[in-house]
């Protein structure tokens, strides 16, 4: 949402088949549009062109998501051919990726300039980041912690990044009232002025200073507990 509200060109891609679907969290179940079931085939070249016209237009982005059957899986020949396609494209890609590495998430992460890994501020989170971690560093290179609070006692932002052995991006803030503007509609980061918008603007001007003049891939992952 930031990322396209700052004029990039931006493609979000939901590599988690169990996760509900990400044209649900935005509000565009109904929207018309393909999804990944129409591309588990795909092995060959995919037109970057093509494939952002295919796709579902919410909120001043393209979104790639999951459909409403029992389809669940995304081959690997399929998962590089789409992520080809939309690195081609230009812009920015931001893929969400389920906690487990099998082969079309090891393909994705391939793909992947950096990787944001969200963990919340308490141990036993933080123990299972430190196994996500350890998996999708065999993969990506470049792989930075993003802590969420609020914080069990004696953890902060900075101990998090310590005990994960990786650079800290910074601290995800609470925003009061996420849920309730979701359900009006408003998808999360949907405003400028809140919290969240504003760690994810300081992090696209870190990240990408060129203002989208450059290709960016991003991936984000839930460590720990949801």
């Amino acid at each position: 949402m930031t990322a396209a509200r700052s004029g990039r060109r931006t493609l979000l891609v939901d590599g988690d088949p169990l996760g509900g679907g990400i044209d649900v969290l935005l509000g565009g179940e109904e929207s018309e549009g393909m999804r990944w079931p129409d591309f588990a085939r795909s092995k060959g070249r995919v037109g970057g062109s093509a494939l952002e016209e295919s796709l579902p237009a919410l909120h001043g982005l393209r979104v790639l998501s999951w459909g409403r059957d029992s389809e669940v899986t995304v081959p690997p020949p399929a998962m590089q051919a789409v992520l080809a396609a939309a690195r081609r494209l230009g812009g920015v890609v931001v893929v969400d990726l389920p906690r487990r590495v099998d082969e079309s998430v090891a393909e994705a992460l391939a793909q992947l300039d950096v990787g944001l890994l969200v963990v919340p501020g308490e141990l036993r989170a933080v123990a299972a980041a430190k196994r996500v971690a350890s998996a999708v560093g065999a993969v990506l290179d470049d792989l930075r912690v993003v802590a969420r609070g609020p914080y069990t006692a004696g953890l902060d932002e900075q101990w998090v990044a310590q005990a994960l052995g990786l650079p800290l991006v910074g601290d995800l803030p609470l925003e009061a009232g996420l849920s309730a503007a979701q359900d009006s509609g408003m998808p999360p980061g949907g405003s400028s002025r809140g919290p969240l918008a504003r760690f994810c603007t300081a992090f696209w001007d870190l990240a990408d200073p060129a203002a989208g003049a450059a290709d960016f891939t991003a991936g984000r992952s839930g460590g720990g507990m949801p």
